[in-house]
């Protein structure tokens, strides 16, 4: 019998295109023990409840405005207050910096990269992974494989018994991956300097607060929380 810890990852990622005009990318990933996902999700849609939402209600954070302001941080607080959750990602602050060329690779092979970068530090070889990403595009379906070979390979894990299986899900069914979503926009736009919402500023703040981070630097390996790498072609 396998006795070995076993983790849910929600993956989602911001502006990965190589051609979308935007110079800001960010890979994301919230995680907890796979015990702690049905109260999680539970206590999410209780959230969404007392503000007079719908079950069904999508945190998004293109969602964010105004009018939801109070409802968007009390996620972020449980975010900060749920010590089951807790948050990896990679900020590329610009990918035009990117010289695809000198490393004898395409942009798809540096994202599948970049996805390793951004789930390393969560990985222990002791402990078992499930991970769970958001359909983005008719290509979803065979880039859900190659990175599930790319990651065993990295990690020797061939037979599959630490990264059980890498599986595609709707990000609207999904809770957690949810909260993904709207944490990820938060660095992409803290990132790209913006300031045109009231609403969006105040979840930055509120972000800022809740870490002791200022969003913009790499924290400590050792952050457990909220852990953030600004990562650049030279590292």
């Amino acid at each position: 019998m396998n006795s070995r810890k076993v983790y849910n990852i929600y993956c989602d990622e911001s502006c990965h295109l190589e051609r979308d005009h935007q110079k800001v990318m960010v890979l994301g990933a919230v995680w907890c023990p796979l015990e702690a996902v049905r109260i999680i999700s539970s206590e999410i849609r209780m959230i969404k409840r007392s503000h007079g939402l719908a079950r069904d209600f999508e945190v998004k954070w293109v969602k964010v405005s105004p009018a939801k302001t109070d409802f968007y941080l009390e996620i972020v607080d449980y975010f900060f207050n749920k010590k089951e959750l807790h948050l990896r990602a990679v900020v590329i602050p610009d990918k035009g910096k990117l010289n695809h060329k000198v490393f004898s690779q395409d942009h798809d092979q540096w994202y599948y990269k970049m996805f390793f970068v951004s789930l390393k530090a969560i990985f222990d070889p002791q402990s078992r992974y499930r991970i769970y990403l958001d359909i983005k595009d008719t290509r979803s379906h065979q880039k859900v494989l190659k990175l599930h070979e790319v990651l065993c390979n990295a990690f020797h894990d061939f037979d599959k018994k630490m990264i059980e299986r890498v599986q595609q899900v709707r990000s609207h069914e999904v809770e957690i991956l949810q909260i993904t979503d709207l944490l990820i926009g938060a660095l992409a736009y803290a990132h790209r300097g913006q300031r045109t919402s009231r609403a969006k500023l105040a979840l930055v703040q509120r972000l800022r607060e809740r870490s002791g981070h200022s969003l913009l630097h790499t924290t400590l390996r050792e952050e457990e929380k909220m852990n953030i790498l600004v990562w650049s072609p030279q590292e």
